[in-house]
């Protein structure tokens, strides 16, 4: 057996994933000493912070990745926590010479925002936001999605965010940067996160929060969570045109969205008047949704318990004197699509099948097909 060398084990052990950045350990500053003698392979790392979540996973991979090399038959390891220098640095490296509280997602960045809008509640937005993102990462895009319905968060139940005392993940900190939890290869933020409460007490009480907070509860999701590059930004948006509708307009006016209803008439007629807004602040109405649609019967009957034509409608009247509007899905009610929801299990993971999640996953694929508009983006062109 060819002896095992010090740089070969550095490569192993440098390609490990930190599975909160999504970054090769060795791209972080994270490796240390490392050094083979008589097939004892002794490595040394160092994690992010005291208390790193992802401790035991990072040691676990390291320890796998060192013994996977040809003529190592032992691993020692040591495990370290950077200085606070260190730590900067690291953080100055992730925002990519972004100035701190700088927001990475404007104009000029090449991540598709999409806010998820509807005129009222009610008419399952979250869920399909929910596995929309799931879909859309299952694909093998890089996702985030940012809960700012935050008057009535429901984004970390629905992808399973939440421990048997009804708490939610709090994201980690790397000085005044957040990294969000992942769920289904979706990385999450929402203020759930930051609501704690003690096993046996009651629910976590309601957010009473006006304006100045919810814009600034919006502001920091934006700019001191580290999502990394993206591909797609999703924002599950409040129902109606509020506070953080405007919000969202005024710190993301080149975002798109789709508005989400139901078949019924009282329902679609509110959900136009979200896209309305949308148009005011600048933001594209890339299409409508219409969740809660006709269901068909084991007997092969159709059940339209909320009607028919509302996401028809809608797309209808945004379409009126200005860009065309289409729908992209009309998603049938489902059993599944609800009882998965409440499990925290996604219907596009537990039941592809379903004709909910096959609506969904349709939907996914009209979004990740849809051209990324340039328009007013730099180019990173480079004369020869």
């Amino acid at each position: 057996m060819i002896p095992a060398t010090d740089d070969a084990v550095r490569r192993a052990v440098g390609a490990v994933i930190d599975p909160e950045l999504r970054r090769p350990i060795a791209d972080l500053g994270m490796v240390r000493d490392i050094s083979v003698a008589d097939g004892v392979a002794s490595v040394a790392i160092v994690l992010t912070i005291v208390g790193c979540p992802a401790a035991d996973r990072i040691s676990t991979d390291v320890r796998a990745a060192a013994a996977s090399v040809s003529g190592v038959t032992d691993v020692t390891l040591e495990v370290g926590v950077m200085s606070p220098d260190e730590r900067r640095e690291l953080t100055q490296r992730l925002r990519g010479g972004r100035p701190a509280r700088e927001m990475p997602f404007g104009p000029e960045s090449l991540t598709r925002v999409i806010a998820v809008t509807s005129g009222k509640g009610g008419v399952g937005k979250s869920t399909v936001t929910a596995n929309l993102a799931v879909a859309l990462a299952s694909r093998g895009l890089a996702v985030g999605l940012v809960d700012a319905d935050v008057h009535g968060f429901s984004i970390p139940g629905l992808l399973g965010l939440v421990d048997a005392d009804g708490n939610v993940p709090q994201p980690t900190r790397i000085d005044d940067l957040m990294l969000p939890p992942v769920a289904y290869g979706v990385k999450v933020i929402s203020i759930g996160m930051f609501l704690r409460r003690a096993k046996g007490e009651a629910p976590v009480g309601a957010v009473a929060w006006r304006g100045p907070m919810l814009h600034r509860t919006v502001q920091q999701f934006l700019t001191d969570v580290y999502f990394g590059d993206l591909d797609v930004l999703l924002l599950d948006m409040p129902p109606g045109t509020g506070d953080i509708a405007i919000s969202v307009g005024q710190l993301l006016p080149h975002a798109e969205v789709i508005v989400v209803t139901t078949p019924q008439g009282a329902a679609s007629d509110v959900a136009v008047r979200s896209g309305v807004v949308a148009r005011q602040t600048g933001q594209r109405v890339a299409g409508v949704v219409e969740n809660m649609a006709a269901m068909t019967l084991p007997d092969g009957t159709s059940l339209d318990l909320f009607g028919a034509g509302g996401g028809a409608a809608v797309a209808a009247a945004l379409s009126a004197g200005s860009e065309p509007v289409s729908l992209l899905a009309s998603i049938p009610l489902s059993p599944l699509l609800r009882s998965d929801g409440d499990a925290g299990t996604p219907v596009v993971i537990t039941h592809p099948d379903d004709p909910a999640s096959l609506a969904i996953d349709a939907l996914a694929s009209a979004v990740a097909a849809a051209p990324r508009g340039l328009a007013g983006r730099s180019l990173p062109l480079r004369l020869s």
